[in-house]
């Protein structure tokens, strides 16, 4: 951390040019993981990071920079250098700053990061213990806890008096892998990755680690006898939680700033007009305590929102970071995120949502006569200029006369973000959140995703399993 005085030389130097806006991101960051491979400890331990990023921002123009040495010489000179991109007299002239409060909505007790490593051990291995016991075709059982603690100081100036704002976040993760293997050399993979703001008696007491633990064994076992996904245009039932992913990369990403402030979006433009069935409404929200995607405040230091971005259908909001929101004409939102202090901010998602609709989850399977039914999802790539994306689904099943069949594997779904939206013609009640991180311009970062039990009427399944009948 650094003083408000070298703060105060630090943002004038910046702003030596003519600069309407100047922050300083610093950032330390200690991590520990433990990670077991079939029950043996192969790895413990985490690094200690820090460093400092500089941004200084001129009508739509942005400059950044950063550095690992929070010395006064290192980070002035830091300023001095980026200042120098502009060219034009000093506008603003910073002489004091404002320690910011900031509302605690995360609060953690035990972190884990301060547990001791002998009874994180003990943890994993009660997971392995879980997964192994389910079938001796599981050859490799890999559990790893994973615990970071963010400490963070952001200074901001865009008149004479600066802001100063401090955060600490605490996040966990436990994440479980297991493979299993046939006679005939048939590999098949199963995965969790439950993720938390929070301490250690989320872990323990909350989570059902053992039954996750054991949930990733039957499904690898499961998929060793399932046969190839069938291909067409089918009807396609998703299911709650990490099905969300999809809403997540095709038509998230486009309902950030950064893309549609440039046009590079689907979506850009579109704020009033429907881009979704009516049964849609979407949220963004970092508000909600304690999960994985949520924060006190975002990474300019402007506290964190549930914005909307669909209503009955309807575009009705982007996620907006400070330098986007000023091409778009918006105030930002809470929207900004990076990875680290080596990474300029820029809008991304936090927790984001297709909201609970009135539709009982049983119902929508039962009315689907014939259709695939996708329990989880793994890759995927997107292009949110087009909204164009392909998802492989790691669990998926057959639907026959309203009841979920037999499993299925190789299945791929195939479309575009803005039609898939308009053709969601059922909405569950079970809306429920899965934990990831997202990979962007600013770096990768912690999100949940989510989304109710919802059906698509219509959508490209690609699978070498022929015709579905």
């Amino acid at each position: 951390m650094i003083a408000k005085s070298l703060a105060i030389k630090v943002l004038n130097a910046a702003l030596s040019t003519g600069g309407d806006y100047a922050e300083i991101f610093v950032e330390e960051t200690r991590s520990s993981s433990v990670l077991l491979e079939n029950g043996k400890v192969e790895a413990v331990g985490g690094p200690l990071s820090y460093g400092a990023g500089i941004r200084i921002l001129k009508g739509f123009g942005s400059v950044y920079g950063y550095t690992s040495d929070l010395s006064a010489k290192s980070l002035t000179n830091l300023a001095a250098q980026l200042a120098g991109s502009y060219e034009g007299e000093r506008q603003i002239e910073v002489t004091s700053i404002a320690r910011q409060k900031v509302k605690k909505i995360n609060k953690v007790t035990s972190p884990v990061i301060d547990v001791p490593i002998e009874e994180r051990i003990a943890y994993l291995k009660k997971c392995h213990e879980a997964t192994a016991a389910v079938d001796a075709r599981l050859v490799r059982i890999v559990d790893v806890l994973s615990a970071a603690r963010k400490s963070i100081q952001i200074f901001t100036a865009e008149g004479s008096e600066g802001k100063e704002f401090r955060k600490i976040e605490e996040r966990a993760r436990l994440t479980m892998t297991a493979m299993a293997s046939s006679e005939d050399g048939q590999i098949e993979t199963a995965y969790k990755g439950p993720g938390r703001f929070d301490g250690w008696d989320y872990f323990t007491n909350v989570l059902d680690y053992l039954g996750k633990s054991k949930e990733i064994g039957e499904k690898a076992i499961m998929m060793l006898t399932a046969k190839e996904c069938p291909s067409g245009e089918y009807t396609v039932v998703i299911s709650n939680g990490w099905g969300g992913v999809l809403f997540h990369e095709a038509c998230g990403h486009p309902l950030e700033a950064d893309a549609t402030s440039k046009g590079l979006s689907c979506f850009a433009g579109k704020i009033g007009e429907q881009i979704a069935s009516p049964l849609v409404s979407a949220y963004d929200d970092g508000t909600i305590p304690n999960e994985w995607g949520s924060s006190d405040i975002d990474d300019e230091g402007i506290p964190t929102k549930k914005n909307m971005l669909i209503k009955d259908g309807i575009c009705v909001g982007y996620m907006v970071d400070k330098s986007h929101g000023r091409r778009l004409g918006m105030e930002p939102n809470g929207s900004s995120r990076r990875q680290s202090y080596r990474y300029c901010p820029t809008s991304r998602m936090s927790n984001t949502y297709i909201a609970a609709g009135k539709d009982d989850p049983a119902d929508i399977i039962k009315d689907t006569k014939l259709g695939i039914y996708v329990a989880d999802f793994g890759g995927g790539s997107v292009d949110p200029t087009t909204g164009e994306f392909n998802f492989s689904a790691s669990e998926a099943y057959i639907i026959r006369d309203g009841k979920i069949a037999e499993p299925v594997k190789g299945c791929t779904l195939i479309g575009k973000g803005n039609e898939v939206l308009l053709n969601i013609d059922r909405v569950g009640n079970d809306l429920q959140l899965g934990q990831g991180y997202c990979g962007a311009a600013s770096g990768s970062i912690p999100v949940n995703v989510g989304q109710p039990t919802i059906r698509i009427s219509k959508i490209t399944v690609g699978g070498r399993g022929g015709k579905l009948e």
